[in-house]
């Protein structure tokens, strides 16, 4: 169970401050350097909700704080002057329903009193304080209202006013001053709130991604940043400090600009074999699509434990990573254009994409393969249950079936308002002759195992393997479980798609 330590200094052991029975959920110093405000369990089990606590750093002494009607403490950020604490909430631990019934309350770290501040935003976090004309402001990222589907927003209390109303790119992350990243198509950017104007002014713009976003006092920022193929680093607006590995060849990145068939702007990325140029195509074309579906390509190092564009440029193999509407980076509309059409036009994107990179001769029509995990591995077995066009695909803790989901998965109503039975894999699953790698963790509360189970039973005897990962959740992270991966999804590939498949 986590607890909080002070770390000793000269070489002296680091002293525990709490023994929470239920472990300890999170922590944020209060400024002046005497209190800690502390988010965990009231009983000793993490079944019930999360309390606010408040630790004396001279007695050791903990105390509960605030009259929040027990419900459960999602996220505390100390006002700058140390004398109050914003707090965001949830009705119940539960995701369902807590999350459709938030709550933010100001609670006063001498007394405890507590101010309700209103209903923020659904999936509202990353709490953060600023100054404007003499009055304290709290601001907060959360969905764009009205719907269960689409960009977030950056809100400003008192009123949970929406700042980025109509903005054409995306919040990410919040930091005091208030800065925020956006993420604006393949790139990143830095603004700050100009209080005069009420606009976010850009501040740096990067290419690639950025993200871990921290302000000091001063307003000097430092970030981790990673753009084509530079592993990541971490940067301040003065320097650059290097952590990723040097010297690797990798394959060369080029940024996809194209045209939707409805003449929407689309982009996303084309990564080749190392020493490889698209002179030397057409090569045999895997198509990753991300999940979310709210999230993105960046142009920075596409390399990770699950399939990516590196690892399997590394084997020979072009790869293809598009960011179809539905994507994070075009803001609120752009996002919102998947509700209850998962497959529909986004697929078709998806398409388009493909077919450009077949015109210019950079894929081979005879050597398609697709993969995604999640969102994007309900989007693969999508796609062979539409077409032939595939030769091989994986599909990792994909959504099989819509309905099912939101009513076993972890995000219930938002899976509901993505898709129906007629937008689900499992409908269209007699039509699949593509062979196709299913792989899940076993203890999946995101997208449960019961979605793999069921493509793996429409299957039967058709080609396919099933693996699934012992005590892993939506996310593989035992380290001999990410090599198998990635192993696996690599030789499947190529054994579908090397040599080339006869006309």
């Amino acid at each position: 169970m986590a607890q909080l330590y002070r770390a000793g200094l000269n070489g002296a052991a680091a002293e525990r401050l709490t023994d929470f029975p239920g472990g300890l959920t999170a922590f944020a110093p209060v400024p002046g350097g005497t209190t800690v405000a502390l988010v965990a369990p009231g009983s000793e089990t993490q079944a019930g909700p999360d309390r606010l606590w408040l630790l004396d750093l001279a007695t050791r002494t903990i105390r509960s704080l605030g009259h929040l009607n027990d419900r459960h403490v999602r996220e505390v950020a100390p006002r700058p002057d140390g004398l109050a604490l914003a707090v965001l909430t949830w009705a119940t631990a539960d995701r369902e329903p807590g999350v459709f019934e938030p709550g933010l309350f100001l609670v006063d770290v001498a007394t405890g009193a507590t101010e309700d501040l209103g209903t923020p935003a659904l999936e509202a976090a990353d709490l953060v304080w600023w100054r404007h004309e003499n009055a304290w402001q709290l601001g907060y990222r959360g969905l764009t209202p009205p719907g269960l589907v689409g960009g977030h927003a950056v809100f400003a209390v008192p009123g949970h006013r929406n700042l980025t109303a109509g903005a054409t790119s995306c919040p990410i992350e919040l930091a005091p001053g208030p800065h925020v990243l956006f993420a604006d198509g393949l790139d990143t950017t830095v603004r700050r709130l100009d209080s005069a104007t009420g606009t976010f002014v850009e501040v740096e713009r990067a290419r690639g991604s950025l993200s871990g976003l921290s302000v000091s006092d001063a307003g000097t920022f430092a970030v981790i940043a990673s753009a084509g193929n530079e592993p990541e680093e971490v940067r301040t607006q003065c320097t650059i400090s290097r952590t990723g590995p040097t010297g690797i060849r990798w394959g060369s990145q080029e940024r996809l600009h194209y045209a939707a068939k409805d003449g929407t702007d689309l982009d996303g990325l084309l990564v080749l074999p190392p020493g490889k140029t698209t002179a030397d195509g057409p090569f045999p074309l895997v198509t990753l699509v991300h999940g979310g579906p709210y999230d993105r390509y960046a142009d920075r190092l596409n390399l990770s434990w699950y399939p990516s564009g590196q690892w399997l440029a590394a084997a020979g193999f072009a790869v293809f990573l598009p960011n179809p509407r539905g994507s994070m980076g075009r803001g609120h509309a752009f996002a919102a254009e998947v509700a209850g059409d998962v497959g529909g036009a986004e697929f078709g994107d998806v398409l388009t994409g493909i077919d450009l990179l077949v015109e210019r001769g950079i894929a081979d029509e005879n050597r398609l393969g697709i993969g995604g995990g999640s969102h994007g591995g309900f989007l693969a077995a999508w796609a062979v249950g539409q077409t032939d066009r595939f030769v091989a695909a994986v599909v990792l803790a994909g959504v099989i079936d819509w309905p099912l989901l939101a009513e076993t998965g972890e995000h219930s109503r938002f899976e509901a308002a993505l898709g129906g039975k007629q937008q689900s894999p499992i409908t269209h699953a007699h039509r699949i002759r593509t062979p196709v790698l299913i792989l899940h963790g076993e203890d999946d509360t995101n997208v449960p195992l019961s979605q793999a189970e069921l493509l793996h039973r429409a299957l039967g005897d058709r080609e396919h393997e099933f693996v699934v990962y012992p005590r892993e959740n939506h996310s593989i992270r035992e380290r001999e479980h990410q090599i198998d991966v990635l192993h696996r999804t690599r030789e499947w590939f190529s054994r579908w798609l090397t040599p080339a498949r006869p006309a």
